[in-house]
């Protein structure tokens, strides 16, 4: 979800009940973007049906300053829904940790569901680890 925009949605190609939604923070976010050159996803369009739950992928170094945005970005985003830090800057600041206008970790924000580790992880990886979460749900 780019901060102030509408959300990029996105749904797994092998499972379309499945809607990801990318925050476009930083780098991991282009990871997952291109997962849909790899057909692991595609754009979410008209003809999909409502989603059985909404994946909220945080990927990149979120500042104190970007906290309120991303918190009001979460509350909009209808039930069932989670979210998964995607890389170290989303899972605990990354190498920027000890930068005080960096929040250390997500789940100082909104309640984290899922963690999928990298810098950044490949996009088959990030898909992958979205399955597994939802599957054991």
């Amino acid at each position: 979800m780019l901060i102030g925009t509408a959300p990029i949605a996105y749904r797994v190609a092998t499972d379309p009940g499945i809607r990801i939604l990318v925050s476009d923070l930083a780098c991991c976010a282009l990871e997952a973007g291109s997962a849909t050159t790899q057909n692991l996803l595609e754009p979410e369009n008209p003809g999909h049906d409502e989603p059985r739950i909404t994946v909220v992928l945080i990927s990149g170094t979120v500042t104190h300053l970007l906290a309120p945005a991303v918190e009001q970005q979460w509350s909009k985003v209808p039930d069932p829904k989670i979210a998964v830090a995607v890389g170290a800057c989303a899972s605990s600041g990354g190498p920027y940790w000890d930068a005080t206008t960096v929040v250390n970790g997500i789940t100082d924000l909104i309640p984290a569901s899922g963690f999928i580790a990298g810098c950044p992880p490949r996009p088959d990886v990030i898909v992958d680890g979205v399955c597994s979460l939802v599957g054991s749900l």
